[in-house]
């Protein structure tokens, strides 16, 4: 299939190709599956969502055709079989398009990197994803390609195919424009913390929180104290509801806090809540407020209070969608940064240490008015 001038083209040369649609997080493939479910008499058959790796296994197997989705993820070699086993192609069809959404992330790590304490070589999850599937095409989607050292999308994917940035899609009002506003709230360091932080704070807040980077957790540690002291957090809550207040006088809408840990998240929470009571509510269908975090059985108080089931976490996206209802502050570490639209989010905060495709793909978020 191809398409061109907005119409669907059935190329022979194909065979009836195979298509997965790739991402690295769960909540994005699920938005992606729901999006294309919708135009399956434009597909001409039904897209299915893998269940596990054995299911993608099994989805594979057919001879043409298909619409899948899938994480990159469930490509990662399976430690419990045996070696042949372990390293046999999920399929060698050479009619399989794989569409990898957010194309800057996870797409890299052919080479290998040697584990300085267990000596062996390690690989990203982009060449298991190559090795599972050696015949197909690959297309890459990002609206913020990277051109490092060692991660650059352009060798990943090849030449780009189209191009839509952002001053054009302001120009067809299909965005609107952003503007920004720094905000002040001083960290108050020790003279000895100085040199330590300065040197890898760049290092160390890249990677972000997920990336649990062993060598660099004591720093992390370090610096996500030091912006989440008590002190600083009821500054900034001060600060944050009186500025969104002047900002709700003028213009309706909402707002999203993104914070550098979900601990933060939760303590700041708490902060707005002593200045503003009435916006908090137990119920989920009700309050102005809400932290928005994944979390486990293992998490304490306060980050447990805020943990939800998928489920209730898609009640809170429609309700944070709805221009009439009175959710109207969202507080969030990592989650709807990216692949969420909410056209009545106009003001994004950012307290957390964010450069390059990570806060180009965060300042996205209000830019659908």
């Amino acid at each position: 299939m191809v398409f061109y001038a907005g119409k669907l083209v059935r190329d022979r040369r194909m065979q009836n190709p195979t298509l997965v649609v790739l991402t690295d997080r769960n909540d994005l493939d699920d938005q992606l599956f729901h999006t294309f479910s919708m135009s399956e008499a434009l597909l001409r058959q039904t897209p299915i969502q893998e269940k596990d790796r054995n299911h993608l296994r099994e989805l594979l197997r057919t001879a043409a055709g298909g619409v899948y989705f899938t994480t990159i993820q469930k490509f990662f070699p399976d430690e419990t079989a045996s070696e042949p086993d372990k390293a046999a192609a999920l399929s060698t069809r050479r009619n399989i398009v794989v569409m990898a959404d957010e194309a800057h992330r996870s797409q890299y790590g052919f080479e290998g990197r040697i584990d300085k304490k267990t000596g062996e070589t390690t690989y990203g999850l982009a060449k298991h994803l190559r090795d599972a599937l050696p015949g197909a095409s690959f297309i890459g989607y990002t609206g913020t390609p990277i051109a490092l050292t060692d991660c650059n999308t352009v060798q990943v994917f090849g030449d780009t195919i189209s191009r839509y940035d952002i001053k054009k899609a302001v120009e067809d009002k299909a965005t609107i424009p952003i503007y920004y506003e720094n905000r002040l709230a001083r960290l108050e360091l020790k003279d000895a913390e100085r040199p330590k932080i300065d040197d890898d704070f760049e290092e160390v807040t890249e990677g972000e929180e997920e990336a649990k980077k062993e060598s660099l957790k004591s720093e992390w540690s370090t610096i996500e104290a030091l912006v989440g002291t008590d002190k600083r957090l009821r500054l900034v809550a001060k600060d944050l509801v009186d500025h969104f207040e002047k900002r709700l006088e003028t213009l309706d809408g909402t707002a999203m806090i993104v914070c550098m840990s979900r601990r933060i998240a939760a303590e700041l929470h708490d902060r707005i809540v002593e200045l503003r009571p009435a916006w908090f509510a137990e119920d989920d269908d009700a309050g102005a407020i809400k932290v928005v975090i994944t979390g486990s059985a293992s998490d304490v108080d306060p980050i447990r209070r805020h943990v939800r089931s998928k489920g209730q976490r898609e009640r809170l996206a429609e309700r944070f969608k709805d221009a009439k209802d009175p959710l109207r502050l969202v507080l969030v570490r990592d989650m709807w940064l990216t692949g969420f639209d909410a056209p009545c989010l106009h003001t994004l905060y950012v307290d957390k240490p964010m450069q390059g495709y990570n806060l180009m793909q965060a300042s996205c978020r209000p830019l659908r008015g």
